[in-house]
């Protein structure tokens, strides 16, 4: 919930190879007040059916800039054998076997007081766009 002294965040991921949310992919929030301030790890969660995280941690007072870091890889590994079971003599479509050509996709933004940031994540196993949504 956003205050006049704090921002928020909220995200999704949309699988955009085969057009549906990105299920079960962890996303940890991290925080930190000024550029050259450390960053303060704050939780995460993981995303849900409709590719969301719905229980992000609230972000600390005097947050200046936020870090959302998504473990793709493993996700697109379970895709992957899903698609090598449902598919036993189709050919990969991967040109490699080591899951996502980019494991884990970091997002680093600037936050304002009493804003709301929503910040998808469209995703597909050789790249990603992100965008502030509303």
């Amino acid at each position: 919930m956003s205050t006049s002294t704090t921002a928020s965040v909220s995200t999704h991921i949309l699988d955009t190879s085969i057009g549906r949310p990105a299920e079960g992919v962890a996303v940890q929030l991290s925080a930190r007040s000024g550029r050259e301030a450390d960053w303060q790890t704050l939780g995460g969660s993981a995303t849900d059916a409709d590719g969301r995280c719905k229980d992000l941690p609230a972000l600390p007072e005097g947050t200046t800039h936020v870090r959302l870091d998504f473990a793709v890889e493993p996700y697109f590994e379970k895709f992957a054998k899903k698609q090598a079971d449902a598919q036993q003599d189709a050919p990969a479509n991967r040109d490699s076997g080591a899951g996502a050509f980019f494991p884990e996709v970091a997002i680093t933004f600037a936050v304002v007081p009493g804003e709301h940031y929503h910040v998808p994540l469209l995703l597909n196993p050789f790249g990603y766009s992100v965008y502030r949504g509303s």
